[in-house]
C-alpha cells in the first residue's frame, strides 16, 4: 500500500454502517494507515432489508478489489419494471450490465452487505482499529486537531477497551439519519421530516418470477409496492430471497406535523394494519397477497429524509452519508450516494497536503449541492414519478401506456434522474475503462 507521509494523520469516523466503512476502506486505499472507526451497537449483525447498488457505487466496490464479495451475497439485477396498480405495464428497461454498464447493479441484503464492508474494513485496518459499543457524544476542535468523545453501549463486554476520548486530524461524522453530530451542529433542526408514509418490509423465498433477478415497482405515490430478490445464495438454489415494501400515506399531505411516529424497527407488526389495498394487486407475475401472507415477520418503518442543509464541514469534522443527506428510499440511491461520498472524501484528502480543513471544504463542495438535488427530487418522487403520472392519467387503467405517457416523457423521466444521480452509462464506463486493474492493489486480502 502507499503511504502518504511518514507521519501518518488519525482519521476519526464516527458510524460503523455502509457510508462509515467505506469511507474507512477508501481512506485506506488512497493511502492512510491510521483509520479509526467508532460504531455505537455492541455488536454488529446482518440485519436489515434489501437494498439495491448503483453501477456508480458498485465500480467504487470494484476498485476496491470488493467486486467478488458482492458477487457471493448479491443479486446481479437485470431489469426493472413499473406497474399501475392493475398490474398494467408502464416500463420496463434493462439494468447494469444488461443495460450495457461495464459493471453491475445489486440487489443485497443490507446487514449481508454491512458486515462485507466490516470484514473488509478488519482485514485491511486491522481488528483494533475498529471499536464495537461506543457512540459518538460529543467533539472539540482544538490547534492539535479533533477530539472525539464517547458513550458506551450497556452491552459492550467488560474484555472490550473502552475509550472515552480520541484525538484525530479529521473526524467524520456517518452516524445515520438521527447524527449527534448533526444535533450539535443544527440544534434546531429537530427529528427526521416523516413523508406521511409507511413502509412496512418482508422477505420470503420462493420460485424465481420474470428472469429472476427483475424489480418490480407497482402503485403509485400514495400507495406502492416494491418487490425484488436480494440472496446469490438463494438463487444458486433455484430459489428466490424476495425483498418485498408496502407503502401506504398514513398521513394527510395537508398535515403540517412532519413529526415521524417513533420506530421500533425490532417489532414485528399485524399484517392487518396494511395488507388490505393490497389485496388483489398482481404485477410482473407476483402475488402481492401470497407475498404478503407467506411472510412470517413483517417490520415497520417511516419514510422520512432530511432537508438539506447549507454546510457538512466545520474545521475539522464533516458529514457523510445519511447524517449529511438522509434521503427518501426512492430511486434506489441511498447507499449508493453514500458509498460515493466515502470516494470523494477520501480522494480530497488525499490531495490536501496537510490541509485537512481545505479538503472537508472541497468534498462538501462537490457532494452537497448534488446530494440536496437528489433529496428534493425524491421527494417529488424521482424516477418513480411515471407511475404518478400514469395514476393520475388513467386512474382505471389502461392498453398502451403511450396512448397515457408519450414515449419520448416517459424516457426522459428515468434519464433525468440518472444524470442527476451519476448513473449516467457513459460517465461510469468511461471512469471505469480509466481505473481498470485498480483492484489489483488488494489481492493480498483476497484470499
Amino acid at each position: 500500500m502507499p503511504f502518504l507521509t511518514p507521519q501518518q494523520p488519525r482519521i476519526l469516523i464516527a458510524g460503523g454502517g455502509i457510508g462509515g466503512l467505506s469511507a474507512a476502506l477508501a481512506l485506506h486505499a488512497a493511502g492512510f494507515t491510521d483509520v479509526q472507526v467508532f460504531e455505537a451497537s455492541a455488536e454488529v449483525v446482518a440485519m436489515g432489508v434489501g437494498i439495491n447498488v448503483q453501477p456508480s457505487a458498485v465500480l467504487i466496490m470494484r476498485n476496491l478489489g470488493l467486486l467478488p464479495q458482492v458477487h457471493e451475497i448479491g443479486v446481479m439485477t437485470k431489469e426493472l419494471n413499473y406497474y399501475n396498480r392493475h398490474g398494467n405495464a408502464i416500463l420496463s428497461e434493462p439494468r447494469g450490465v444488461d443495460a450495457g454498464y461495464a459493471v453491475p447493479q445489486f440487489s443485497v441484503h443490507r446487514g449481508e452487505f454491512q458486515m462485507l464492508l466490516l470484514n473488509a474494513a478488519k482485514a485491511r485496518l486491522g481488528e483494533e482499529r475498529i471499536h464495537l459499543g461506543h457512540a459518538l457524544s460529543s467533539f472539540e476542535q482544538h490547534e492539535k486537531g479533533i477530539t472525539a468523545y464517547f458513550s458506551h453501549a450497556p452491552a459492550l463486554p467488560s474484555a472490550v477497551e473502552k475509550l472515552s476520548s480520541m484525538t484525530g486530524s479529521v473526524l467524520v461524522a456517518a452516524d445515520g439519519i438521527n447524527s449527534t453530530a448533526r444535533r450539535i451542529l443544527y440544534p434546531d433542526e429537530g427529528p427526521p421530516r416523516f413523508s406521511g408514509r409507511m413502509l412496512w418490509r418482508g422477505c420470503i423465498e420462493r420460485e424465481p418470477y420474470l428472469t429472476g433477478a427483475s424489480m418490480v415497482w407497482a402503485g403509485h405515490a400514495n400507495m406502492k409496492f416494491i418487490a425484488y430478490p436480494i440472496s446469490a445464495g438463494s438463487a444458486r438454489r433455484g430459489k428466490s430471497l424476495v425483498n418485498w415494501i408496502a407503502e401506504l400515506r398514513v398521513r394527510d399531505e395537508s398535515d403540517p406535523d412532519t413529526t415521524p411516529p417513533k420506530p421500533d424497527w425490532t417489532k414485528r407488526v399485524p399484517k392487518e394494519r396494511f395488507a388490505g389495498p393490497f389485496e388483489t394487486w398482481t404485477c410482473g407475475g407476483l402475488h402481492m397477497k401470497d407475498l404478503i401472507d407467506s411472510t412470517e415477520n413483517v417490520f415497520e418503518f417511516p419514510m422520512c429524509d432530511r432537508t438539506p442543509v447549507d454546510r457538512w464541514s466545520f474545521g475539522r469534522l464533516t458529514l457523510l452519508g445519511d447524517a449529511a443527506h438522509a434521503m427518501y428510499p426512492i430511486g434506489s440511491n441511498g447507499a449508493t450516494q453514500a458509498i460515493i461520498d466515502a470516494e470523494t472524501l477520501a480522494r480530497c484528502l488525499a490531495e490536501c497536503d496537510g490541509d485537512f480543513v481545505g479538503a472537508l471544504a472541497g468534498y462538501e463542495k462537490e457532494r452537497l449541492p448534488l446530494t440536496a438535488r437528489i433529496v428534493f427530487a425524491n421527494r417529488a418522487n424521482g424516477p418513480d414519478h411515471v407511475m404518478q403520472l400514469a395514476e393520475e392519467r388513467a386512474p382505471d387503467g389502461f392498453a398502451s401506456i403511450h396512448d397515457v405517457i408519450p414515449k419520448e416523457e416517459l424516457d426522459s423521466i428515468g434519464a433525468k434522474y440518472k444524470a442527476l444521480a451519476g448513473f449516467e452509462m457513459e460517465a461510469v464506463n468511461k471512469k471505469a475503462e480509466a481505473t481498470e486493474g485498480l483492484a489489483s492493489r488488494f489481492e493480498t486480502y483476497s484470499s
